[in-house]
């Protein structure tokens, strides 16, 4: 009897020591309380963007908040031409912005082609809140921004606004990789914004944040305390676009994506190529298979590769991916790509990512 009465207690307490908040060890699991919480974006710039999101991470909060703190920095930089105000305008002239953003319960919201709005990725969010939809575009984007108190602002600066008109003066639309950061700063020769002789001096392209492989996106994931991923990712499309073009930025599966039981993955590069193999969810699909983050992205490379070798050899596409272990990697077509990694005050790193070509 007495052996019986232990035998209950011990029972008794090791289920209360296997219960916390009422929830049993297992479900305690699947919640993901207790994670070490962690930041990866996407270029240089991301360590910025990753002090900013890690403020937020850093005192419990939730990821949702920290992904959309944190790509604030580079949409609100007037030294960034890639994202938000003084991106580069599309070939008319106008700063065009995409921004979508996604959290842990699949809930997502989207903009594209949106002008004179420096935070698109707050836009984003409310579409994802205050409306049924996914994605606002244009003129009824603009529109929802103003109605929801967002100020509306000239986007086009001075220096941007010099690029353009250089480019101008041919007008010759090319998609080349990275074509927006490449210029001769004073130097007669061929510039990348026109295909011709010039003395362009719009900007140099080793002071960019992004260094001289940047293409256009910022792309964030986080994880934070609670075991909850979100992202975010914006962008203010490839430089002289045609006026109305949309990339992958602002395409949940393309862009990004974020599905809490695996994992969270984001692209930069030329969206079009992305958007053919729906790159983001086919991440994050192939960690569900049990593909490592870094893997995965490889793999996601490899199908652009595939379906046309020579196309891939000219332009610049990446993937980066974060898992729900906290694990992250990514995985570029060409030497160049880098990603921020934070995971404390002081505990920060820019990683090359591995390459095809």
């Amino acid at each position: 009897m007495n052996s019986r009465r232990n035998f209950f207690k011990t029972a008794a307490l090791g289920a209360a020591a296997l219960s916390i908040d009422g929830l049993p060890a297992a479900a305690q699991s699947r919640k993901g309380k207790g994670r070490k919480p962690i930041v990866v974006s996407t270029w240089d710039f991301g360590i910025a963007a990753n002090k900013a999101a890690w403020q937020v991470l850093k005192k419990g909060g939730r990821a949702l908040d920290a992904v959309e703190a944190g790509v604030h920095v580079p949409e609100s930089d007037p030294n960034n031409h890639t994202v938000g105000y003084s991106g580069f305008p599309d070939r008319d002239g106008h700063v065009t912005l995409d921004a979508c953003i996604m959290d842990e319960l699949g809930n997502c919201g989207s903009v594209a082609a949106l002008e004179h709005i420096v935070h698109p990725i707050s836009v984003a969010r409310k579409v994802m809140e205050k409306t049924p939809h996914v994605m606002l575009v244009g003129e009824g984007a603009l529109q929802f921004a103003l109605e929801n108190g967002f100020k509306k602002e000239n986007l086009l600066t001075p220096e941007s606004e010099k690029a353009w008109k250089e480019w101008l003066k041919k007008s010759e639309y090319k998609p080349v990789m990275n074509i927006e950061n490449q210029s001769y700063e004073g130097k007669k020769g061929t510039s990348a914004f026109n295909g011709g002789e010039t003395n362009a001096t719009a900007f140099n392209p080793l002071k960019l944040p992004g260094n001289v492989y940047n293409h256009d996106t910022i792309g964030m994931v986080a994880l934070d305390a609670q075991g909850n991923l979100s992202g975010a990712c914006t962008t203010s499309g490839m430089a002289f676009k045609l006026h109305g073009r949309v990339g992958d930025s602002p395409i949940i599966g393309a862009g990004l994506y974020v599905d809490n039981e695996v994992g969270a993955a984001t692209a930069t590069g030329v969206g079009e190529e992305v958007i053919r193999v729906v790159g983001s969810f086919l991440v994050v699909e192939l960690m569900r298979q049990g593909y490592s983050p870094e893997a995965a992205c490889k793999e996601a490379v490899m199908r652009i590769v595939k379906k046309n070798p020579d196309r891939a050899k000219g332009i610049q596409i990446g993937f980066l991916a974060l898992n729900k272990k906290g694990e992250h990697g990514a995985y570029c077509l060409h030497e160049g790509f880098s990603y921020a990694v934070t995971t404390g005050d002081d505990k920060e790193e820019l990683i090359k990512g591995k390459h095809y070509f």
